[in-house]
């Protein structure tokens, strides 16, 4: 039978609050079994370009990354939030490792193509290197990977964190039952966006459906849902959407989504 493994993408609403990274680390930790811990950090990425007098440029929520833009992310994204969130966990009792997907050659990339827009140094995964991931997960270690990948011939690539966070929980799912949490503000899928308490409980491809059909998913979640489903018929077990409660043994306030 296969081992569980739970991987969990945290953003920089997490990242930039203090308190809220710890209370975020408090529940991870207490997570059983071997986890994997994936974030961004695009604001802080910004506020240092601003500070550096580096342009960041944005179009439709996405950043175009150009060379002095990729200096600036490989500085806070490989560097200060993810050491700083592995000295945390260590403080926490948990062996954390920081990596990038250059590391061990974990994730590789290539540049994604011009097409409307050119996103500069933006990475699209090629694969995952399960392999090794595992060796350093049975090593008893926590990887914690940050948002960059790289294509095998020495560029680095700015890479979207929920994509990461999938496609790890994909090309893990041969050799564990992955479960994949997409940790945000909301508390899950809601009914109504007004009411932060209306979650929608558990979605399947048929609810799913009835949700497009009345309008409860739309907007930005259209994205996320579609990213869930993309994974499960990859061979992820299930995915939940939340805030940092979901991973607190003692919560059922969330989204579960499965086939």
């Amino acid at each position: 039978m296969k081992q569980k493994l739970s991987i969990v993408k945290i953003g920089g609403n997490v990242i930039e609050d203090s308190q809220e990274l710890s209370n975020f680390l408090m529940y991870f930790v207490q997570l059983e079994g071997p986890k994997i811990l994936v974030h961004g950090g695009g604001k802080l990425a910004s506020q240092l370009a601003e500070k550096l007098g580096v342009e960041s440029k944005m179009v439709g929520g996405r950043r175009i990354t150009d060379a002095e833009g990729l200096k600036v992310i490989t500085m806070v994204y490989a560097g200060l939030a993810n050491k700083n969130i592995v000295a945390r966990l260590q403080a926490n009792q948990c062996n954390a490792i920081g990596l990038s997907g250059a590391d061990a050659n974990s994730i590789r990339a290539h540049k994604r193509p011009v097409k409307e827009i050119d996103y500069g140094f933006a990475g699209d995964v090629d694969g995952v290197n399960a392999h090794t991931i595992a060796i350093l997960l049975n090593a008893g270690l926590t990887p914690v990977f940050c948002a960059m990948t790289h294509d095998g011939k020495g560029q680095l690539l700015n890479t979207n964190a929920d994509t990461i966070a999938s496609e790890l929980a994909i090309g893990l799912s041969g050799a564990y039952k992955t479960t994949l949490y997409y940790c945000f503000e909301k508390k899950g899928v809601l009914y109504d966006v007004s009411d932060g308490t209306s979650v929608v409980r558990h979605i399947d491809q048929k609810r799913y459906k009835q949700l497009l059909h009345d309008g409860v998913i739309a907007d930005g979640m259209l994205p996320k849902l579609e990213n869930c489903f993309h994974a499960l018929d990859k061979g992820v077990q299930q995915v939940c959407i939340g805030d940092i409660s979901m991973i607190d043994p003692k919560s059922d306030l969330f989204t579960t989504i499965t086939q």
